[in-house]
């Protein structure tokens, strides 16, 4: 069994780990404007594809997706299975409100991928794959990370099901991850009342 100190301070580490925004350090190393100042006012990976190509969208999801698998690591290596989703929760939670950006950061999307591509390798493959497929048919990013983020709760429920504990912080993750994306589904319900 774990200490709350020592639970307490891997959620504080993996807190400030979701809080580095890559998008952010990178434009500004390029000397780009925020990503954030434009289009949706996301630093995520489908804003900074809009505003800089495939390339720098890519670069980005590799290190949002190492950052979290290694976050998962550590977090598996060092807690006890029914604790280990909570390190994912803390890290979306730095991606969304990060402490060296102003508390503005990304919904957690690559991030949630990248955590959950180490513990549960099957339902991250599978999950990519629905995003994939959802997207082709919508055309609709978010709705697509939806496809994904449900495919990953239900193996992730079913994985800690054994851990109550984990398996409402894989849960509530994944409701952050929605509640997030409020915007977008406030301007998607508007768009189709108005089409």
């Amino acid at each position: 069994m774990i200490s709350i100190v020592s639970f307490l301070a891997g959620l504080i580490c993996a807190y400030l780990a979701g809080s580095v925004n890559f998008s952010i350090l990178l434009f500004r190393l390029l000397g780009k404007d925020d990503p954030r100042s434009r289009f949706s006012g996301n630093p995520g990976v489908t804003n900074v594809f809009r505003q800089a190509g495939w390339l720098m969208a890519a670069v980005i999801l590799l290190l949002d997706v190492g950052r979290a698998a290694a976050v998962a690591f550590l977090a598996r290596h060092y807690w006890e299975t029914g604790w280990v989703p909570w390190a994912g929760l803390a890290l979306i939670m730095g991606n969304h409100f990060p402490f060296f950006h102003g508390f503005r950061g990304g919904k957690g999307v690559a991030n949630h991928l990248g955590f959950y591509a180490v513990l549960l390798p099957l339902g991250a493959g599978l999950a990519a794959l629905t995003y994939v497929a959802v997207f082709a048919m919508v055309r609709i990013p978010f709705i697509g990370s939806f496809g994904m983020l449900a495919v990953l709760a239900g193996f992730g429920v079913y994985r800690w099901a054994g851990h109550p504990f984990g398996a409402a912080a894989v849960v509530i993750t994944a409701l952050c991850i929605v509640w997030f994306h409020r915007t977008n589904l406030a301007a998607l319900i508007q768009r189709c009342k108005s089409g």
